[in-house]
């Protein structure tokens, strides 16, 4: 597809028709991965004898940040294999076969499948949750100004996948089996498949091939090793398992999620001590990955807050909010539709707020977009401090007081989420658009992680105390932003 092409394509709402395809696939994979997810936590903290694992609740928030973080560290590798071997098509399509089997896995009643279910989809949602975006952006022309309004768009899909599956997965994990709502988790992955494998004649040539140096010897070259990197890494991971299954090391959930945290620092040090500092980025591409590295952090702390949703804020729900309805409880996770149906609603208002905005030359920068989601991110744990102090004597609170937290949390989401994903294609340099959307995704990997952790604080920590320090560090780290702005967009040399 070439750019004219790219501009002239306005057959989805003004975008083009292959954002549609994005638009559908990205909303299945989403209603697995959500639907799975209001449900991961309680299943594993209900007794064995209701159909549960009956963890504790610091090993199921141990083994809850691990994956979650997982799924999207590995949106990093996902980006580097597309790039080098497979081209995000490609990629996408083998990653929703993993989650599909993934999901399978965890049907089965067995300690060792449900492991292996998570591995799968780790390894399946880092295929293609990082690609799918990255082809987003390649549907459009370097200076479109669609791009922002076209990731909104996108962005409202994946909250439609978000919004439906709590409503399924939920009902029939907590009110008929947890087995049967993963199964439901899993059949919309393949529905995804099928309209993915459909629609792809009309993403054009976006993501078919592998990243080119324009020397196709240095091209095969660098395959055959991403090849050899790639059987490496499986081989170590498989030997691993091996010693773990006979005793030889010891691995415990806690441990593994304890040592996760720093390898997640260590691949950040080390990526972008690399894009920063190595020759063999130019000036410009260095400079730009500096004001990545800013809205880097600034993410990670965005979703070290929001993840709570499936995590802290999830057993809140459960535990101390009175979901009585016309004298029926209603799922927990069905909180978990709050969100999506904010987003659902208010993605294409800012859209439309964005494209008003640019067309008047007041659109807000990226870095000032990152400090409003902080913001409001702040403000939305700052009001539930009062309705867990009234927790702390046996009272159960009304649902208005996490419909409210949610919402604001949404407010922070599409300032921060679809702008993020938008910002990462224009900053990327043409040959690493895929790696630079992993290392996005990052960002999402350790907030996931500290989001994980925070359930492990509960036992420690009165939640008043919690709530207050997840506020008043996210204010603290939005007003710290907010005075980089300016030197962040001089750093991003250019792209607005």
């Amino acid at each position: 597809m070439t750019p004219d092409l790219k501009v002239a394509d306005t057959r989805f709402f003004g975008h083009p028709r292959g954002l549609a395809t994005l638009f559908f696939t990205e909303m299945w994979e989403r209603f697995s991965y959500y639907g799975m997810r209001a449900i991961l936590i309680l299943f594993m903290t209900d007794k064995i004898v209701h159909g549960g694992l009956g963890f504790n609740d610091g090993k199921a928030g141990a083994v809850y940040g691990l994956y979650v973080s997982m799924v999207y560290l590995l949106c990093l590798g996902g980006g580097w294999v597309a790039d080098r071997i497979t081209g995000q098509r490609r990629a996408v399509l083998i990653g929703g076969i993993f989650i599909s089997l993934g999901e399978f896995c965890l049907v089965v009643p067995s300690e060792l499948f449900f492991y292996a279910g998570l591995v799968l989809l780790m390894m399946g949602t880092g295929l293609l949750k990082g690609n799918v975006s990255t082809i987003v952006g390649q549907l459009y022309a370097k200076n479109d100004g669609r791009r922002d309004s076209g990731f909104s768009l996108f962005y409202m899909g994946i909250n439609i996948g978000a919004l439906i599956s709590p409503i399924i997965c939920g009902y029939l994990g907590e009110k008929i089996s947890w087995r049967l709502g993963f199964a439901a988790a899993g059949a919309g992955m393949l529905l995804g498949l099928v309209q993915y494998l459909w629609g792809s004649r009309h993403l054009g040539t976006a993501g078919l091939h592998p990243a080119s140096t324009g020397d196709p010897e240095q091209d095969q070259r660098q395959k055959r090793n991403a090849w050899l990197a790639v059987g490496s890494g499986l081989g170590a991971f498989a030997l691993l398992g091996v010693l773990g299954a006979l005793g030889v090391i010891q691995f415990t959930a806690t441990g593994i999620a304890d040592g996760e945290g720093w390898v997640l620092l260590g691949i950040a040090v080390v990526v972008f001590s690399w894009m920063i500092g190595s020759r063999g980025w130019s000036p410009i591409e260095r400079k730009r990955s500096t004001a990545i590295l800013v809205l880097f952090v600034a993410s990670a702390l965005f979703w070290a807050s929001f993840e709570q949703a499936g995590s802290s804020l999830n057993l809140f729900a459960e535990r101390n909010t009175n979901r009585m309805v016309f004298g029926w409880e209603f799922p927990a996770g069905w909180f978990q539709t709050v969100q999506p149906v904010f987003v659902v609603t208010l993605a294409p208002v800012f859209a439309w707020i964005w494209l008003a905005l640019s067309r008047r030359r007041l659109e807000p920068s990226s870095p000032a977009k990152f400090t409003l989601g902080l913001i409001w991110a702040g403000l939305a744990f700052a009001i539930l401090v009062p309705a867990a102090k009234m927790t702390g004597h046996g009272a159960q609170v009304g649902i208005w007081w996490l419909t409210a937290t949610y919402f604001l949390q949404t407010l922070g989401e599409l300032c921060l989420s679809p702008i993020g994903l938008s910002a990462m294609t224009k900053l990327a340099p043409d040959r690493a658009q895929g790696f630079v959307m992993g290392i996005w995704f990052l960002s999402t990997s350790i907030g996931n992680w500290l989001a994980g952790r925070a359930v492990s604080l509960e036992a420690s920590m009165a939640l008043p105390t919690l709530f207050g320090s997840v506020a008043a560090f996210s204010i603290a780290a939005a007003v710290l932003l907010a005075l980089l702005i300016r030197p962040t967009v001089r750093l991003m040399a250019g792209v607005k």
